[in-house]
């Protein structure tokens, strides 16, 4: 079968691959993509394909199975398959592979990367974990199912595994806004966390229990966050996943304060105007003058008049 022709060469490499964005070989970072959906629905992968003189085609891979769902060759496309041709579609649009699942499984819940095949060599592209919810029951439980918490605060998630092994994969995924691993613990408890996180996160576990706590939150932390485990023989298990809503508290606060500074200058200004329109009417000056004026005249009348009697006294006692 063709998909199968190029397998021998990358089955070691493509099984060492990580959940967490890899390197191809040029030394890009690659991102990890998630899909979240429920039994029944269809899902779209796409792959891409750079149109290099150098390719060949490109192929999806599923790791954990070591098995190839759909090969496209840089002249004919596609080769399903033929375990997936009844629910499996592909199309070529531009310089991407497009890949959609139809009526999903549990068993459908996986890692998918995609290849391209080069003359020389294969190169990783980009990796999808597919998450199927299986609708008549929950395989993990999970807790909260929603969180609203403020800037700078901390919300706990509790995942309740199916498997208390520790050499089984727990992974914790955001799905939504910004889909990617948050954290990976493997190997008994060797652990990764995605940089955006950094030392914002710390985890414990007892038994099957582990409880994730997500330290100062901001804004764009928002999404949706879901438990998963990778059990050897079984399909990823996957939980219902917690809504975490960060409010915008400190943006709020901002808002208020600028609110009340504006209120404030519209009063200041406000009085001054009035202060002013309330001297302007009121001639002080004038009024000081006319008070000053009329002293003056007083006692001038009274000097006049006392001056009088006195000339009046004298000459009648020299008669």
């Amino acid at each position: 079968m063709l998909w199968m022709l190029f397998l021998p060469h990358a089955s070691l490499f493509l099984l060492l691959l990580p959940c967490f964005p890899a390197q191809d070989g040029g030394g890009k970072e690659q991102s990890t993509d998630v899909v979240s959906a429920w039994e029944g629905d269809s899902i779209s992968i796409t792959c891409p394909m750079n149109g290099s003189q150098y390719q060949l085609g490109m192929y999806l891979r599923v790791i954990r199975q070591n098995v190839n769902l759909v090969y496209c060759g840089k002249e004919k496309c596609p080769k399903i398959n033929p375990n997936f041709t009844k629910r499996l579609e592909s199309s070529k649009e531009g310089e991407n592979l497009r890949i959609t699942l139809h009526r999903l499984q549990e068993s459908d819940s996986q890692i998918y990367v995609c290849t391209e095949v080069l003359k020389t060599q294969e190169k990783y592209r980009k990796t999808t974990i597919v998450l199927v919810k299986a609708k008549s029951r929950r395989l993990l439980e999970q807790s909260p199912l929603h969180a609203n918490p403020e800037q700078g605060q901390s919300v706990n998630i509790t995942c309740v595994l199916k498997s208390s092994r520790e050499d089984e994969k727990f992974l914790l995924l955001r799905t939504h806004v910004q889909p990617g691993t948050v954290l990976s613990v493997s190997n008994l408890n060797r652990s990764e966390v995605s940089p955006a996180f950094g030392n914002r996160l710390e985890y414990s576990r007892e038994g099957n229990r582990i409880v994730v706590i997500l330290h100062k939150l901001q804004e764009k932390d928002s999404d949706n966050y879901i438990c998963a485990q990778e059990v050897k023989g079984s399909p990823l298990l996957s939980a219902s996943g917690t809504m975490v809503l960060v409010k915008e508290v400190e943006q709020t606060c901002e808002k208020s304060s600028w609110g009340l500074y504006a209120l404030l200058i519209v009063v200041a200004v406000l009085f001054c105007a009035l202060v002013c329109c309330t001297l302007y009417r009121v001639d002080v000056k004038k009024y000081f003058q006319k008070k000053k004026h009329n002293q003056v005249y007083e006692d001038m009348s009274y000097n006049s008049r006392r001056s009088t009697l006195v000339r009046t006294n004298t000459y009648s006692r020299g008669e």
